[in-house]
């Protein structure tokens, strides 16, 4: 079956206590949108980022998360899950979002992503839900949804075909990632195997090794 997007979703202005931005400003409430959105190299034309010092640029230009992991949550939570709840631009379906692997790219409408690593659960993504324990609880499901890069600008909508147009060597996929930097430091050597996984997680490992 091939993937396909369910919702392109754009984050308005929220203001709320739990806002990770010092202006208490945040954009992780995202609501889909009818028709087809502009995918730029620096984001997501009409997505507001609230903190940029943890969100947003080239590496984070697009967060996807798949919609059968949301379905999972929606019922070990006992309530709805709308697309756009876990703060993705694409909602996807019958996409392998926690097996893609790092560098792997997606044609998706008109415009060419690159899969560049695991979203990081945070006190913002917490008080959304209004989970306190949701940060352990997310990291323990292990299905962190992915970043991407945009390699070519394009226009993307929901109902776009999902295409994996290549797929790097290495095996190193999103979810080994986020197992290795959280609960299994055993595979952080396997990082390091990835080219395209961005340099200040590279060098985090390199840290981490060099003390071990």
């Amino acid at each position: 079956m091939t993937g396909r997007v369910v919702a392109v979703n754009l984050g308005a202005v929220t203001e709320a206590e739990w806002a990770g931005d010092p202006s208490g400003r945040s954009g992780i409430d995202k609501r889909p949108v009818d028709g087809p959105v502009l995918f730029r190299v620096d984001g997501v034309v009409g997505d507001f980022i609230g903190e940029r010092a943890h969100h947003g640029g080239p590496d984070q230009a697009v967060y996807a998360y798949a919609e059968e992991d949301a379905g999972w949550w929606a019922t070990e939570l006992g309530r709805d899950i709308r697309p756009g709840g876990f703060g993705e631009n694409l909602t996807t379906y019958a996409v392998d979002v926690t097996g893609a692997v790092i560098g792997e790219r997606w044609q998706i409408g008109s415009a060419l992503l690159q899969v560049t690593k695991p979203r990081t659960p945070c006190a913002t993504f917490a008080g959304f839900w209004g989970v306190p324990d949701l940060i352990k609880r997310f990291t323990l499901r292990a299905l962190p949804g992915a970043y991407l890069r945009v390699v070519s600008e394009g226009e993307v909508g929901p109902g776009d075909p999902v295409q994996v147009v290549d797929r790097p060597t290495h095996g190193v996929t999103i979810g080994e990632v986020f197992r290795a930097t959280s609960l299994e430091p055993e595979l952080l050597p396997r990082l390091l195997d990835a080219p395209d996984l961005p340099e200040s997680i590279r060098e985090k490992v390199r840290r981490r090794l060099a003390v071990r």
